[in-house]
């Protein structure tokens, strides 16, 4: 039986009882009568800009290119829904803690605008400024951390080598008993750093690019890239040709495939990347805890969940499915390090597809396609990078010449040799 909920008195304000009552209310309504966060517009025949790919990077494209650069007349083309592709299949880790210049400033400029983005976006992303260690168990894991720190100090972004004993009342779960298979030696703590909630994003910046004027256009997928003369004039998609003289491409996974239409060859292999999360308990890890040596990191979600990851599967694949023998390797490594959680049940595990370039470092770029570019090659950083990324990349679009952060990360380095080579601080998938 549904109760009836009386109005408030006058004068006063019931959340609590306009939440309930609108529950009952749609859910009567088979929950047709929500209001829409975005339109759901018929593609037009032109665009001045089109972004092929509707995650978290393509979506923040659109938004700065209409917020900063007043380009409003641009399409967003998603083959599926909106946020069901990689955007909606990681483990939400935010830092800039990037050993080499350019990484560091990229990723740095990423977090100052996640710090402001809930009220930019007049959207609750749920960031979470819990801070990320990298625990060292070894004196070589010292060294290389500390390399990184003192590269962190100088580029002006918080870092600190942090004792055994700072580490343990950090994270009191883990295991510091220096008899332990893995002893803790000490770690590096970047404060800032911590999560957010992935689909948040993407709504947030979906529903900000669409009050901004911007078609998202979902059930739309790109199956080539028309040009003429070496200059791009459209797309062609499942639901017609669209004319545009620029085309953004930014879909993690799945850019060689986009670029060979445009008859470009990238030096990108994609790869599974698993993630995979425990039944919720009461909170046990304040912080995100990260080990490249043991291969596993983790932190805990606002519902309870412990969210665990670890590094690619080894094979190249366009499969959204992992393999056992990493999800067994990853639990294995998260009872080393935290024993208790050897009691916890494993609820779902999932997969998503990464691009990896050889430098472990994005593609942020011009092709040779006149009015083609291409973002992508994040391999395991994508989220967050996520509102840096579409910055810069709305900035290179808008004016046809590279960002100064994105001027490292152009296609050339491939062939110059200036490479920023970024394995170390992405040894595990974060």
């Amino acid at each position: 039986m549904l109760a009836i909920i009386a109005a408030p008195a006058a004068g006063s304000i019931d959340l609590n009882r306009y939440s309930i009552f609108a529950l009952a209310r749609n859910a009567l309504s088979r929950h047709e009568n929500w209001p829409r966060a975005w339109r759901s517009p018929e593609p037009r025949r032109s665009y001045d800009v089109v972004i092929v790919g509707g995650g978290g990077h393509g979506l923040a494209t659109a938004y700065y290119l209409a917020r900063e650069h007043g380009i409003r007349n641009v399409a967003v083309l998603e083959r599926g829904l909106i946020g069901l592709g990689n955007s909606g299949r990681n483990t939400t880790i935010v830092r800039s803690n990037y050993l080499w210049d350019a990484s560091a400033h990229l990723y740095e400029h990423s977090l100052r605008l996640w710090e402001q983005l809930a009220g930019t976006l007049n959207f609750n992303v749920m960031f979470s400024q819990r801070g990320v260690l990298n625990l060292a168990h070894n004196p070589h894991d010292l060294r290389e951390l500390a390399r990184r720190v003192n590269a962190n100090r100088l580029n002006g972004i918080d870092s600190e080598i942090v004792s055994t004993a700072q580490v343990k009342r950090l994270a009191p779960a883990l295991d510091c008993d220096p008899r332990a298979r893995y002893p803790v030696l000490g770690a590096s703590l970047q404060r800032r750093g911590g999560t957010a909630r992935h689909d948040a994003l993407v709504w947030g910046y979906a529903r900000a690019a669409d009050a901004a004027g911007v078609d998202i256009i979902q059930n739309c997928e790109v199956t080539a890239i028309r040009q003429k003369d070496r200059r791009v004039v459209g797309v062609e998609t499942t639901r017609g040709v669209i004319d545009a003289s620029k085309v953004g491409v930014v879909v993690a996974g799945h850019a060689s495939v986009l670029a060979a239409m445009a008859e470009i060859r990238l030096p990108i292999e994609s790869h599974p990347l698993q993630a995979l999360v425990s039944e919720p308990i009461k909170p046990v890890l304040d912080t995100v805890v990260m080990s490249n040596a043991v291969h596993v990191y983790v932190s805990q979600s606002d519902k309870g969940e412990l969210v665990v990851g670890a590094g690619i599967d080894p094979y190249t694949s366009y499969s959204q499915r992992g393999s056992f023998p990493v999800i067994e390797a990853t639990v294995s490594a998260l009872v080393a390090l935290f024993p208790s959680f050897g009691r916890l049940k494993l609820m779902r595990q999932w997969a998503g597809i990464v691009d990896v370039c050889p430098d472990a470092s994005p593609i942020i770029s011009k092709t040779p396609v006149r009015g083609l570019y291409f973002n992508c090659g994040w391999g395991t950083g994508g989220f967050k990078a996520t509102p840096g990324s579409g910055h810069v990349f709305a900035h290179t679009i808008a004016r046809d010449e590279p960002h100064p952060l994105a001027t490292p990360f152009a296609l050339e380095r491939f062939t110059t040799g200036a490479l920023v080579d970024e394995h170390g601080a992405a040894a595990v998938a974060h």
